[in-house]
């Protein structure tokens, strides 16, 4: 395997806050690498390290020669006079090239390539920038969130395209499904250190746990030892020989390794204080369309079942943002309505988010809807526990507002809805910008949930974790309503296109037989034709018979001038006639 990037005892810092330490990794050619760590820990700081655009404090990153690199950053930003197609083309533009970037900017659902990037949304300047890196065709590829703001449909394009050929690509997403499928090695950075693990996702999850509970007994072992070595240290003299100065030295790795803090095991937050009444909503024939003559929802029914955990899927612009506002009275719908059980109290995950003082502390932002949840049958969770329970920890907790990276204000703005203690809960994109970590944690959360749950995501992995029940919108208000999750969704399509290609396959089977039928019974000679077989057969012979005669005769020394003359003339037209009729037979009885 030949090295295209070698990281050597690299680290980097912010003040005093160190993001990793003396770590070493490589990346070889047809590595498909993710890499995986907590939010705010440094995952982005590391790819545009790795890019040029960051500089580190120590160590060394070493490239093969003439290696060539393109980067996806997580928020990209590009010159807003620039059209779609000249935002491509910060390189060589040549036919080829643009054939190309239109063909995946159309696969990206980017048609208009002549608009200016400043009229386009930040999810439609992302695709941009990610057709941007996949057309220049670049010996190894670093993505920042490839799967931002891409629909399922395009997510399972790009995972089909990455996987093909011998890609070389190191990559941040917190999309399962795609670490699953694209990458064959994991690394995580965790703890300021960075861990390989030679396999996928779910390799990775079986092989981290391991390493984690060997550490975890690991620091058991040192902290037993530690009590004693600690009392040696008190009891021995400052003046201390060459022996026990070992022992010394050995004591304060002791003392590093016995400090160390493991990742603890979540205990599951059940609560048995939400309360829904046995009515939750029923959606009477509800009608809805845009302006532009987007149908988001015809006359469409269902009646919404008490405790029922509910993904809605398809791809962007179907309308399943639309029907959420539309449950929530946000959008009032053209005919039909909701009605809605007077025990259900929604708690509402916007994709929008929510506008944070920048100035609070993480601790008061909570604290200000309630000191604590109450969780039934005499327990209460207070606000730095529920913090605490989604991975803050104590230090973040005091931390201000602003110091926060993008996917931990989505996760406080995740607690502040959950801590209103609601009994159906409504979230638009829950997973966007999460860390994995956080979202194990919330896919337990809501699967102890014991109230209602409708979710809309394009995360696979979370949807087939919470789910039961899914509406797949295809768009122009044609919408499936499928029980079960995702994947079994997926498993049902795919058998119904089978079997659809099969009957397909048989139906021109079929149609080929008869066909072959029609054309056999066309063939059959009509009994005028049979008659006129026969009789060419008779009149063959005959005219064979006659043909020899007269060479016969006309080879004979005993024959006139006068019947030489007669014959001669008779032969051409006998061999004639033997001819169209040999032919006309030959014809016919191809249908015999």
């Amino acid at each position: 395997m030949i090295p295209f990037v070698d990281v050597q005892n690299l680290s980097k810092s912010f003040g005093e806050q160190w993001l990793f330490d003396d770590i070493s990794f490589s990346i070889g050619q047809g590595q498909r690498i993710g890499l995986i760590a907590k939010n705010g820990t440094g995952k982005s700081t590391l790819l545009s390290i790795l890019c040029g655009r960051e500089a580190y404090d120590s160590g060394s990153i070493i490239y093969k020669r003439d290696l060539t690199v393109g980067y996806l950053e997580q928020s990209p930003s590009f010159k807003a006079g620039d059209t779609v197609l000249e935002a491509c083309f910060n390189h060589e533009k040549n036919e080829e090239k643009i054939l190309k970037a239109k063909q995946i900017l159309t696969q990206l659902k980017i048609s208009d390539m002549d608009k200016p990037m400043g009229e386009l949304s930040g999810g439609q300047q992302k695709r941009v920038a990610l057709a941007n890196v996949l057309i220049t065709s670049p010996d190894m590829l670093i993505l920042d969130e490839p799967t931002n703001h891409l629909d399922l449909e395009m997510i399972e394009w790009l995972e089909k395209y990455l996987s093909r050929g011998n890609k070389t690509l190191l990559m941040v997403t917190h999309d399962r499904f795609f670490l699953d499928r694209v990458c064959n090695v994991i690394l995580e950075l965790d703890n300021k250190q960075i861990y390989q693990y030679r396999g996928n996702f779910e390799y990775y999850l079986e092989k981290r746990q391991a390493r984690i509970d060997n550490a975890r007994a690991e620091v058991a072992r040192a902290n037993n030892l530690y009590k004693r070595e600690l009392e040696w240290m008190r009891r021995m003299p400052q003046a201390r020989g060459h022996k026990a100065k070992y022992r010394e030295k050995a004591f304060y790795e002791l003392e590093r390794i016995a400090k160390q803090r493991i990742e603890e095991r979540q205990l599951r937050l059940k609560s048995s204080n939400v309360y829904i009444g046995n009515k939750i909503f029923e959606c009477q024939y509800v009608s809805k369309v845009f302006d532009d003559n987007t149908v988001i929802l015809k006359d469409f029914y269902y009646n919404f079942a008490r405790y029922e955990k509910m993904g809605l899927v398809g791809n962007n612009g179907t309308g399943k943002s639309t029907f959420v506002k539309l449950l929530l009275g946000l959008l009032q719908p053209d005919s039909g309505k909701f009605d809605i059980g007077d025990t259900v109290k929604f708690g509402y995950f916007s994709q929008e988010g929510l506008s944070f003082n920048e100035q609070d502390k993480v601790i008061d932002v909570i604290k200000n809807i309630a000191d604590y949840i109450d969780l039934g049958g005499g327990r209460h969770m207070s606000a730095s526990q529920f913090l605490q329970y989604f991975l803050f920890t104590p230090e973040q907790q005091y931390n201000y507002v602003y110091k926060l990276s993008g996917g931990e204000r989505r996760k406080l703005y995740l607690c502040t809805v959950l801590m209103k203690n609601p009994n159906f809960l409504v979230l638009d994109e829950p997973t966007n910008d999460l860390d994995i970590q956080t979202m194990q944690v919330l896919e337990e959360y809501l699967a102890d949930f014991p109230g209602c749950v409708i979710i809309v995501s394009h995360d696979r992995y979370f949807m087939d974790k919470v789910v039961d029940h899914i509406l797949v919108f295809k768009g122009q208000g044609n919408i499936k309503d499928f029980p079960g999750n995702y994947t079994q969704y997926r498993e049902w399509t795919d058998d119904e296109e089978k079997q659809a290609t099969e009957t397909e396959e048989k139906k021109q089977e079929q149609r080929k037989e008869q066909e072959s039928r029609v054309e056999k019974q066309k063939t059959k000679l009509s009994y005028k034709e049979k008659r006129e077989f026969e009789q060419l057969e008779k009149d063959i012979e005959q005219l064979e018979t006659e043909k020899k005669t007269i060479e016969d005769k006309l080879s004979s020394a005993n024959i006139s001038v006068d019947e030489i003359t007669t014959l001669s003339k008779r032969l051409p037209i006998v061999s004639n006639e033997l001819d169209e009729k040999t032919n006309r037979w030959l014809e016919l009885s191809e249908y015999t």
